[in-house]
């Protein structure tokens, strides 16, 4: 595993750390634009209905005009990527399958015959699949599948950390790779999904040392663990936290020791996003908590973070709560992939028709609401 990456400075080439670049890569962040969020407050607010009529709905326009720079909202094209890759927790007996679950279902979403493609196909969005640390060999994946493998599946947390330092950034960084290629091809929007076998596992560590929670007040049953199942995830969560100390003042650390290098992945997508000017939708638990590792290392990339639902894993109401952010969709989701922030897309299309072509006090001759 490579640990420098070489860099062109003036007529020289320069190594660097890829945690040297990801800091200067984040540099280029700044906050929302003021003035497009502005002037699409007064759009709603010129429309002939109550004021904040769409409740949520018209903020979640306003945080995408702020994001975009542009009160100019259409969100033509719309993306869903799914971060994919193993965890050797599993050896743990966190998950009722093995993790050769994860390469068939990569595949499934790159061939569109998942569960999240059908949706997507629905909701009008473009599906791709991206190996981040998928434990099988290349020889066993789809060609359709992008690769950005860091290493094929993390460490067993429970036993130590799940990849380096140097690994966890060079995989937040093919995040924001993957955030900057989508906006150079014009996608106005974003789905952070994922799939990986057991990774409600790290998820549940993840929160425990960034918030402060014993792993059995927060450890969900994932896919659908017996009682039995439930109490080796949670012991497993305890042994991942006593044998790795994360600092929970340190996002990257965190991320490292007990992570996953789908949630690295998806850290660098709404850090990218952020870094491109593309709002990008948080899922459930699991790409909550990657929305909260980039809020830790760039605080200015929680502007661009739309917030789609609280999932059914008791972690996701941390973590929404983390993000200061209110789900619009409370239906104890838990399938992943994206499939939750993907229902998002048919509603804001709903609101914008509304945005963009709504009748406004001007056309009906009516005294306009005054916001108090």
């Amino acid at each position: 595993m490579e640990s420098m990456k070489l860099e062109k400075t003036g007529n020289h080439m320069e190594e660097k750390s890829y945690e040297e670049i990801l800091k200067e890569r984040i540099g280029s962040i700044s906050t929302v634009d003021d003035g497009a969020r502005r002037a699409a407050r007064e759009r709603w607010d010129s429309l002939a209905k109550p004021v904040d009529g769409l409740g949520r709905f018209e903020d979640m326009v306003v945080d995408i005009a702020g994001a975009s720079g542009s009160a100019d909202v259409r969100l033509k094209k719309k993306a869903v990527v799914v971060m994919c890759a193993d965890h050797g927790v599993v050896e743990e007996g966190v998950s009722q399958t093995d993790r050769s679950v994860t390469v068939n279902v990569a595949n499934a979403v790159a061939g569109g015959s998942s569960t999240i493609n059908v949706m997507a196909d629905a909701a009008g969005a473009d599906v791709f699949a991206v190996d981040m640390g998928i434990a099988a060999g290349r020889e066993c994946i789809d060609d359709r599948v992008i690769d950005m493998k860091v290493k094929p599946g993390t460490g067993n947390i429970a036993e130590g950390p799940a990849m380096t330092r140097e690994e966890a950034c060079r995989a937040v960084l093919s995040g924001m790779d993957m955030a900057a290629m989508l906006a150079e091809r014009g996608y106005d929007i974003a789905v952070s999904g994922e799939m990986g076998i057991g990774n409600t596992t790290p998820m549940t560590a993840i929160t425990c040392a960034l918030a402060g929670v014993e792993p059995y007040e927060i450890t969900g049953r994932g896919a659908g663990l017996s009682d039995e199942g439930l109490e080796r995830k949670i012991r497993a969560v305890e042994r991942a936290l006593r044998v790795n100390c994360p600092d929970p003042a340190d996002a990257v650390d965190v991320l490292s020791k007990v992570g996953g290098l789908e949630i690295a992945g998806m850290t660098g997508l709404f850090l990218g996003g952020a870094a491109s000017g593309m709002p990008v939708a948080v899922d459930v638990s699991v790409s909550s908590a990657a929305a909260v590792i980039a809020v830790m290392i760039c605080p200015a990339a929680s502007g661009y973070m739309i917030m789609s639902c609280v999932g059914k894993e008791p972690a996701a109401a941390v973590l929404a709560g983390m993000l200061g952010k209110k789900p619009v969709i409370d239906a104890d989701m838990a399938l992943g992939e994206g499939t939750s922030a993907v229902m998002l897309y048919p509603l804001l299309d709903m609101a914008l028709s509304v945005y963009n072509n709504g009748r406004t006090f001007d056309d009906a001759d009516i005294t306009a609401y005054e916001r108090f």
